[in-house]
C-alpha cells in the first residue's frame, strides 16, 4: 500500500477526501491527516509516506512553503499533490515549478482524485523497477568483487555505497544450517527473513546487503559488506559492532544466527582476499567448539598455535608450483603428506590446508596476471584431481594436480596466436545468439579455458561473458530502434530465454529499460 498524508485546515475538506473513494482499493492508505504545513512538517520527520496531498493557503505554514521546505531540506522523498480553488491557480503553477506533480481544483472530484491517483501509482511503480535494477546491479558488481573478478566499474560502486578504509566482508547463517531436516524452500524463507532483517539493522547503509551469495542452494548465508566508519559511528570497536548485529539478528529472528567476519582490508577494491578468507573460516569451525562469531585473525591466531597447518610444507610445495619444477613438486608433495599423517589429521583437519593452499594458488595466478579471473581459476581446480588428491589421502592424485596447476601457470606466461582470438571474435559475430562459452571455445581450439578467459579479458579489456553480453545487447539495441518486434522476441533473437534477465542485463549496459530505449531513441531520431 502507498501511504499519504492529507494537508488541509479546513476539517470538513480533509474529512470529505477519506470518505470519498475506497482508498485501499485504489492500493492507497492514509498515515495520517493534518491540519496545517507546520504540523505535517513535524509528521514528515518522523514518518515515512509516498504521497502529500495539500491545500495551498493554509496558516502557519502553507502548502507551497511545506513543499519548499521539505524539498530544500530533503526531509521526505514523497511526492507533492496541491489542492488549490481556482482563484489560486496562480500558485499551483508556482508548486509544479518546485516538482509537485499535480494539482486538484477544490472541490474535490472523485473522478479526479481517482485519476491523479491512478497516474502516481503508474509513477511511484516504475520508479521502483527502476531502483530495484539499480539495486540489483550494485549487488551484482559488489558479488564480482568478491569473486575477484577484474575489471569491475569501482567509480560506480564507489558512488552508490557509502564506504571507507578499513573494509571486512561479514557472512551470517543461521547456527543449525548443517541440519539435514532443513529443505531449500525453508532456507529460501529463511534467508529472505535474514536479508530484511538485516537491512533494518544497518538502516542508511541496507545497499551493503547482499542477499543472493547462495541463492538456490543448501546454504542459509547472506552476507554485508562492513566498513569502519559503521563502528565509528556508533562508538564501539568493530568487535563490539560485529556483537551487537549477532544479538539484535537473533532476537529480530527469535532463532540463533552465526556470524564470520573475514580478514580485514583497506579497501573494497580487496574484498575477494576477505571473502576468501571466511571461507578458510566456515571450514575451521567445521571441526572446533562453535562459536557466535568467528573473526579471521582471531581464528588465525588460534590455528598457528595448535599447528593444525603445515604451513612449512605448504609454502615450499607453493614455490616449487609456481617455478613448475615436476620433480621438486612430487618430492615436496610428498613431505606434505607426511607431515599430515604424523599430525594424524582427519579430513577436517586436511580441509584447514586444503583452503591455505587454494588461497594462496588463487593469488599466484593473480601476481601473474593481475587481470586474472578468480572465478576462472576456481573452475579449473574444480575439474581437476585436487580434491581427489588431498580429500581421500593420494599423493599421486594431489601430485598430478599440482602438476597441472604448473603447467597452467606457465601459460599464463605464455602469448596464444592472435589468430585464435579472432576466430572466437567471429564465432561471437556468427553465432552470438547461441549458448557459446569459454569451455567450448577451449575444446574446440585445444587451449585451456580458463587461460583463454584471461587472454581474452587482456586483449578486449572485458571477460568473454561480459563481451558476449555486451555484442547481444547491441544487436538488440539495433533491433529496438529499427524494428518493431516486442521486447521478449527481440530478447530470444538475441539468445535470452528469460525477458526479466535479458531487462536486467539491459538496464546494466544501457542505463535504461528496453521500452524507454526504444522511445527515447527515436524521438531523437
Amino acid at each position: 500500500m502507498l501511504k499519504v498524508l492529507l494537508v488541509d485546515d479546513e476539517y470538513y475538506i480533509a474529512q470529505g477526501m477519506e470518505v470519498l473513494i475506497d482508498w485501499n482499493a485504489e492500493g492507497y492508505e492514509i498515515s495520517a491527516v493534518a491540519s496545517n504545513g507546520q504540523e505535517a512538517l513535524e509528521f514528515l520527520k518522523k514518518n515515512s509516506v509516498d504521497l502529500v496531498i495539500a491545500d495551498v493557503m493554509m496558516p502557519v505554514m502553507t502548502g507551497l512553503e511545506l513543499l519548499e521546505t521539505v524539498k530544500n531540506e530533503h526531509i521526505s522523498d514523497a511526492s507533492f499533490v496541491i489542492l488549490s480553488g481556482y482563484d489560486q491557480f496562480s500558485f499551483a503553477q508556482k508548486a509544479l515549478r518546485y516538482g509537485c506533480i499535480d494539482y486538484l481544483l477544490k472541490p474535490v472530484e472523485k473522478e479526479s482524485l481517482i485519476a491523479i491517483l491512478r497516474k502516481f501509482s503508474h509513477i511511484s511503480e516504475n520508479a521502483r523497477l527502476e531502483q530495484k535494477y539499480e539495486e540489483a546491479y550494485l549487488i551484482q558488481k559488489v558479488t564480482a568483487l568478491l569473486h575477484g573478478k577484474r575489471g569491475v566499474d569501482l567509480d560506480y560502486v564507489r558512488s552508490h555505497m557509502r564506504l571507507s578504509e578499513g573494509v571486512r566482508y561479514v557472512e551470517i547463517e543461521m547456527a543449525d544450517s548443517d541440519n539435514e531436516e532443513n529443505d531449500e524452500a525453508d532456507l529460501n524463507i529463511f534467508r529472505e527473513r535474514l536479508y530484511q532483517a538485516c537491512c533494518q539493522l544497518l538502516e542508511k547503509d541496507s545497499g551493503h546487503c547482499l542477499p543472493d551469495i547462495y541463492r538456490n542452494s543448501m546454504r542459509s548465508g547472506i552476507g554485508f559488506v562492513f566498513c569502519s566508519y559503521m563502528a565509528g559511528e556508533r562508538q564501539c570497536t568493530e568487535t563490539q559492532y560485529i556483537q551487537q548485529i549477532h544479538k539484535n539478528l537473533g532476537i529480530s529472528l527469535q532463532r540463533e544466527v552465526r556470524l564470520f567476519a573475514g580478514k580485514r582490508v583497506r579497501d573494497i577494491e580487496d574484498i575477494s582476499q576477505s571473502y576468501e578468507s571466511v571461507n578458510i573460516l566456515k571450514n575451521l569451525q567445521a571441526f572446533r567448539y562453535q562459536k557466535p562469531v568467528y573473526y579471521y585473525e582471531d581464528e588465525m591466531q588460534e590455528q598457528q598455535e595448535k599447528e593444525l597447518l603445515c604451513k612449512r610444507n605448504l609454502d615450499a610445495l607453493i614455490q616449487v608450483i609456481e617455478r613448475n619444477e615436476p620433480d621438486r613438486i612430487r618430492r615436496e608433495v610428498d613431505a606434505l603428506f607426511a607431515h599430515m599423517q604424523m599430525k594424524k589429521l582427519d579430513r577436517k583437519g586436511i580441509n584447514v590446508n586444503v583452503n591455505y593452499l587454494l588461497y594462496h594458488l588463487i593469488h599466484l595466478a593473480s601476481k601473474l596476471d593481475s587481470e586474472a579471473d578468480q572465478e576462472e581459476i576456481l573452475q579449473f581446480i574444480s575439474v581437476s584431481s585436487f580434491e581427489e588428491g588431498l580429500l581421500r589421502g593420494s599423493s599421486m592424485h594431489f601430485s598430478n594436480f599440482a602438476c597441472e596447476y604448473a603447467d597452467y601457470l606457465t601459460q599464463i606466461r605464455r602469448s596464444v596466436p592472435s589468430g585464435i582470438l579472432g576466430d572466437i571474435e567471429k564465432e561471437i559475430r556468427e553465432h552470438y545468439a547461441d549458448n557459446l562459452t569459454l569451455q567450448g571455445l577451449g575444446r574446440k581450439y585445444y587451449i585451456n579455458s580458463s587461460y583463454l578467459g584471461q587472454l581474452f579479458r587482456k586483449t578486449y579489456g572485458q571477460s568473454f561473458k561480459n563481451y558476449l553480453t555486451g555484442y547481444r545487447i547491441n544487436e538488440a539495441s539495433r533491433q529496438l530502434l529499427y524494428t518493431d518486434k516486442k521486447i521478449g522476441e527481440i530478447a530470444e533473437d538475441v539468445g535470452y530465454r528469460d525477458i526479466d534477465y535479458f531487462i536486467a542485463r539491459f538496464v546494466e549496459l544501457k542505463g535504461c529499460t528496453p521500452t524507454r530505449f526504444r522511445k527515447s531513441s527515436r524521438k531523437k531520431a
